[in-house]
C-alpha cells in the first residue's frame, strides 16, 4: 500500500513562486520514478515534470525554465519548486510514483491558482 499527500499549494500572484512537496509512504522501491502533473478545469492532466531515483529529470516545454523538480530518497519526498508563474498554470496539481510490476499511485492533488 502507497500513499502520496501533496501540500504547498495556494494562490498566487503572476511572477510569484510556489513550492510544492509530495510525501510518499508504505511500500516505496528503492528505484522508482516520481512525478508532478497537472490538470486545468475542462483539460486532460498532464505533465509537469518527473524525477528517477538516480536523479534524471524531464519537463514539459511549457515549464522549462520555470519550475524545478527536486527529490530526497531517504525521506520518500519529492519537491516542485515553481517560479514565474503565470495564469496558465493554474490547476490541480497531482503527485505520481511510479514503481515496476506494480500500479501507478497518485496524490490526491492540491490547488494551484495564480491570478492578480
Amino acid at each position: 500500500q502507497v500513499q502520496l499527500v501533496e501540500s504547498g499549494g495556494g494562490l498566487v500572484q503572476p511572477g510569484g513562486s510556489l513550492r510544492l512537496s509530495c510525501a510518499a509512504s508504505g511500500s516505496i522501491f528503492v528505484i522508482n520514478t516520481m512525478g508532478w502533473y497537472r490538470q486545468a478545469p475542462r483539460k486532460q492532466r498532464e505533465l509537469v515534470a518527473t524525477i528517477t531515483s538516480v536523479g534524471s529529470t524531464n519537463y514539459a516545454d511549457s515549464v522549462k525554465g520555470r519550475f524545478t523538480i527536486s527529490r530526497d530518497s531517504a525521506k520518500n519526498m519529492v519537491y516542485l519548486q515553481m517560479n514565474s508563474l503565470k495564469p496558465e498554470d493554474t490547476a490541480v496539481y497531482y503527485c505520481k510514483l511510479v514503481q515496476a510490476g506494480i500500479r501507478d499511485n497518485w496524490g490526491q492533488g492540491t490547488q494551484v491558482t495564480v491570478s492578480s
